[in-house]
Formats: structure tokens, C-alpha cells, sequence
């Protein structure tokens, strides 16, 4: 069998490297960007395709302490504050905690209003439930970026593998 040519294998090395140097950095920020996106959308009525059902959600976790309209604005304020701080990269732990709390919550609509989340329980989401299904990969997004907070980085150092061909470490 022949393998890849030297300037593919190069080319394909230097890709890798360049990924590992900056893709978390890049992870961060489109995350933040998103967050910074969707939260500002909420401050306008009308224009956010989660207001009517985030406000409903939240005002029974606050056991209607919160209307409708004031969870809106309180979810606007956290989902710009956590992207603001992707964005900036200060106090990352911080905002890594507010996004996984926030994402607790985003979740809550597929338990609470089944039927505005699925066409047919649990396998045929609407729109909003493919819209907060699509926050699992927000969470692991954050755990990526978590990993890092203690200077961690990703490597495109190739892994040993074992005689089974699966990475050893």
C-alpha cells in the first residue's frame, strides 16, 4: 500500500498544527459571538425564536416569581454577559459556570412543554426542540474551552496507538 505523498503529509501536518495553535481560541470566541448574538435578540421583543418559550420556562422555575417578560430580559443579560466574557477571555471559569447553569435551564423545555418541543415524544422535535437540542454541542463546546482555564492546550503531536489500532493515552 502506498501512503500519502510527503507534500500531502506535510500539508496535512502544518494544517493540524495550525488548528491545535488556534482552535480553541476560535472555539471561544464564535461560542462567545453566539452567546453575545442570541442573548441581544432578547432584549428586542419579537426577534428571539426562544422568548416565548424561555419566558414560560423560567417563570416556572421561579415559581412565577419572574413574568414572562422580566425572565426574557434576566436570560438577555446572562446569555450577553456569557458572551462578553468568551469573548474577552477574562474570568472564563466564572462564565463557564453561568453558561452550564444557563444551559441546566435550556434544557427544562423538553420536560416541561413536551408538546411544543416534539412533534412525537422523544423522537420528532419541532423547530424549538431542535433548538435547544442543538445546545449539547454548546455544553461540550464549554467543556473544551474548561479544559483549558489550568492551561491546557491541544496538541497535533500524533498519539502512539496500540495493536488495536486505539490511541494509548
Amino acid at each position: 500500500m502506498i501512503g500519502p505523498s510527503p507534500r500531502l503529509n506535510h500539508l496535512d501536518a502544518t494544517l493540524a498544527a495550525w488548528m491545535a495553535r488556534h482552535g480553541i481560541r476560535l472555539l471561544r470566541l464564535s461560542l462567545g459571538l453566539v452567546f453575545l448574538w442570541f442573548g441581544a435578540l432578547k432584549f428586542f421583543p419579537g426577534l428571539s425564536p426562544a422568548q416565548s418559550l424561555a419566558g414560560n420556562t423560567i417563570g416556572i422555575l421561579s415559581f412565577g416569581l419572574l413574568t414572562p417578560k422580566a425572565a426574557v430580559f434576566m436570560l438577555a443579560v446572562w446569555e450577553c454577559a456569557i458572551g462578553v466574557g468568551l469573548l474577552s477571555g477574562l474570568y472564563l471559569r466564572a462564565t463557564l459556570f453561568l453558561l452550564w447553569l444557563q444551559m441546566l435551564g435550556t434544557v427544562t423545555p423538553l420536560f416541561l412543554f413536551p408538546a411544543e418541543c416534539f412533534t412525537l415524544v422523544p423522537f420528532a422535535p419541532t423547530l424549538e426542540g431542535q433548538y435547544i437540542i442543538k445546545n449539547l454541542v454548546l455544553i461540550t463546546a464549554g467543556l473544551v474551552i474548561g479544559a483549558t482555564v489550568r492551561g491546557g492546550r491541544i496538541s497535533a503531536r500524533p498519539v502512539p496507538e496500540d495493536p488495536d489500532g486505539r490511541a494509548t493515552s
